[in-house]
């Protein structure tokens, strides 16, 4: 009996064991997924399939932004634990230490979660993927290369154009959270990039891949059934002509200033010019971030489009539109003459002029005379039939509107901004209700005091006296290959015709335009068999309230008949607008009309002018102290001292993208300073407010570095 008992207990045990067996296999192979989802993860692999983005190709049809492809070294955090990892192999490979290695692990967690892949070196160098490659096996599953398609410019110019792309960071992803972004795509950030990004974009693709027991993929899984094609980002028709862009950059060379051609009967842009400018090759490829850092740290702002962002006083380029007015108000003729013996005495304090005469509106244009288009503003704005200054005031601002001064035109730019027109408010509150008069802003009538402009604004109304009363919004894109989806380019079809202005009047303005060029303060440009219409300008100008060399500028459309460009030239603190932006001008008009440059005088012009050096003092003085700081890898002091936070304001970088950069060059800096600088007393070190939220206080940091890191191992 005793024996049967201890029998029955045994096999009751083992069916306990046996039921309690089954069970516990049935919850994991049927109610728990967790262990079939990692054996499936272990058996296939996800692949992310980037697509190409769109090309973008000159008026011309010669591609100017173009793909090619590199990759990324991905990693998945959460797949190191329980690995073999050859940390140090890996470290070498990339020549990082393992202090770097942790920190780009604690970086990915953060940005993306351990289970989720993430950028552990982006844009690889060539010879940094081939020792890769040859190592891969040591490094899977939690690493991987990610094939990536990358912007190449084969010109290597229009960089303020074109833009840049940048990894998504989690500012961007907060800003376009409904765009279907992840950690580890691109996009635009600046220029034609951002503009454009939802068409050049594409749509990305997945394949899912088999791998065998030693983590190399071997083929689509079933066949591939579950794989979705990636969809390539619609190609771009630019308006530019990239060899006049090329050529406006040679000539713009040690230079501070902007060129904008438009042809006046599209609106297309044919170049638009900031100098400096950057190459876009230099923000591509391993070294962009590096690169990039430099670029913001330069004072002369290269990454700044001046085009549309910078304002200008427009100077005697401005008395054309005064013209107009006083024509169109009938409060002048052409041949209206006025009397300058030096300067404009109408309000008592004289405002000086260079050639005293006597002269209709043909000669006041041909040499620019202040005398004369101050007497013109004063007679619109004493206009009796508009009752009060106020009123006349409101009236000459609605003309200005018109010409599309005082609002952004809408150029497919980012950042561009709108100028200052004054109105009856901006001296209401500058001098009191009623407190002011035509004699308060007599300056506006040449061009100076309270109106700014941008280099766009005044090749527009180039564009607009070339048409005789209309234009287009300017526009760098003409076409989208597939069609125009969202409707992007229906802006650019549409005619602004704001005013009933007849042709003579325009003529009559011509006129004087025309003997600008042949025998007035543009002589020097003019162009051998080809009639233009012309207006230069020189601008004072101050910097921190001290007095700077003039600014020069020229404005100018030709031919005169049947007119294909419209031009304006600024180049700052270079004096007379004849001296030096006409003659840029004057190449660029000839180079467009005729395609080529081809009178020996002419060609060794262009060699002479781009070696002119124009650049101002206070600019060389700038970036020598921006190199002391930054040899003292004083980095944070450059930030606060604002040589950032202007470009962040003019073009809406992110803090990410900048700190990253900076900490690349700081580093490179520290490598190639050898000398020991350890008896030299160090300066304190600053932090940029801005950017404090950012960083985690150093306790809690390492605190969080090392729970994570466990974590990992």
């Amino acid at each position: 009996m005793f024996n049967q008992s201890r029998k029955n207990i045994i096999i009751a045990m083992i069916l306990l064991m046996g039921v309690i067996i089954i069970f516990r296999l049935f919850t994991l192979q049927v109610l728990d997924t967790k262990y079939s989802i990692m054996a499936d993860e272990q058996g296939k692999f996800r692949k992310v399939i980037y697509p190409d983005r769109g090309i973008l190709f000159d008026r011309k049809g010669r591609a100017i932004l173009r793909n090619t492809v590199t990759y990324d070294l991905m990693v998945t955090p959460g797949k190191i634990r329980g690995m073999n990892l050859d940390t140090a192999a890996l470290c070498r490979i990339l020549k990082i230490d393992t202090t770097e290695f942790k920190k780009r692990i604690l970086t990915a967690i953060i940005k993306n979660r351990s289970y989720r892949p993430s950028a552990f070196e982006s844009l690889l160098p060539e010879e940094t993927i081939a020792r890769l490659n040859e190592s891969m096996f040591k490094f899977v599953p939690a690493f991987y290369l990610q094939e990536r398609p990358v912007r190449d410019y084969p010109y290597d110019a229009a960089g303020n154009i074109l833009g840049y792309l940048s990894e998504v960071n989690s500012s961007f992803l907060k800003n376009h959270s409904s765009e279907g972004y992840q950690i580890g795509d691109y996009a635009g950030k600046t220029g034609l990039e951002r503009s454009y990004e939802k068409v050049l974009m594409g749509q990305r693709g997945i394949e899912y891949w088999k791998r065998d027991n030693k983590n190399r993929l071997t083929d689509h899984l079933d066949n591939g059934r579950f794989d979705t094609a990636a969809v390539p980002g619609e190609n771009l028709h630019m308006s530019l002509d990239i060899d006049l862009q090329m050529l406006g950059e040679h000539l713009m060379e040690n230079k501070i200033g902007a060129i904008v051609a438009i042809d006046p009967k599209t609106g297309g842009v044919l170049a638009m010019v900031s100098s400096p400018t950057y190459k876009p090759n230099l923000l591509t490829g391993s070294e962009r971030k590096k690169h990039f850092a430099q670029i913001l740290l330069d004072p002369r702002s290269p990454m700044i489009n001046r085009t549309v962002n910078a304002y200008y006083p427009p100077g005697s380029t401005f008395k054309t539109l005064q013209a107009l007015i006083g024509l169109q108000e009938g409060v002048i003729t052409p041949s209206t003459t006025f009397l300058c013996t030096g300067a404009f005495y109408g309000c008592g304090r004289p405002m000086g002029c260079l050639d005293p005469g006597n002269f209709n509106l043909k000669g006041a244009i041909t040499v620019s005379c202040n005398t004369y288009f101050a007497n013109v503003m004063q007679r619109v704005i004493n206009n009796p039939k508009y009752g009060s200054v106020d009123s006349s005031l409101k009236v000459w601002d609605n003309y200005m509107y018109a010409f599309g001064l005082g609002n952004k035109l809408g150029i497919d730019i980012p950042s561009e901004k709108s100028g200052k027109i004054p109105t009856p408010r901006t001296y209401n509150k500058m001098y009191g209700d009623g407190h002011w008069n035509f004699c308060t802003f007599r300056s506006v009538s040449i061009g100076q005091g309270e109106v700014d402009v941008t280099p766009l604004q005044i090749a527009n109304e180039m564009a607009y006296l070339a048409n005789k009363g209309w234009f287009i919004t300017p526009h760098m894109i003409d076409s989208i290959d597939g069609g125009d989806k969202y409707g992007l380019l229906d802006s650019f079809k549409l005619r602004h015709h704001p005013l009933n202005i007849s042709d003579s009047i325009f003529e009559a303005v011509f006129d004087g335009m025309q003997g600008v060029m042949d025998r007035g303060t543009g002589a020097a440009a003019k162009i051998p068999g080809i009639v233009m219409c012309g207006k230069t300008g020189t601008v004072e100008n101050y910097y921190k309230g001290v007095k700077q060399k003039d600014h020069a500028l020229f404005a100018a459309f030709a031919p005169r008949e049947n007119p294909r460009i419209a031009i304006a030239v600024i180049c700052e603190n270079a004096g007379f607008g004849a001296s030096s932006a006409a003659p840029i001008a004057s190449l660029m008009i000839e180079k467009y009309l005729r395609d080529s440059i081809t009178e020996p005088d002419r060609k060794a012009q262009i060699e002479t002018i781009s070696k002119l050096d124009l650049m101002p003092t206070r600019i060389y003085d700038a970036i020598k102290y921006r190199d002391s700081l930054v040899h003292s890898k004083d980095t944070s002091y450059l930030i606060e001292k604002g040589y950032i936070k202007t470009l962040k304001d003019s073009m809406g970088l992110d803090d990410e993208d900048d700190m990253e950069g900076l900490e690349k060059l700081k580093k490179s800096n520290q490598e190639e300073t050898s000398v020991d600088n350890s008896d030299t007393p160090k300066k304190e070190e600053k932090i940029n407010k801005n950017t404090e939220p950012a960083l985690l206080p150093e306790k809690q940091k390492t605190n969080r570095i090392n729970s994570l890191i466990k974590t990992i191992h």
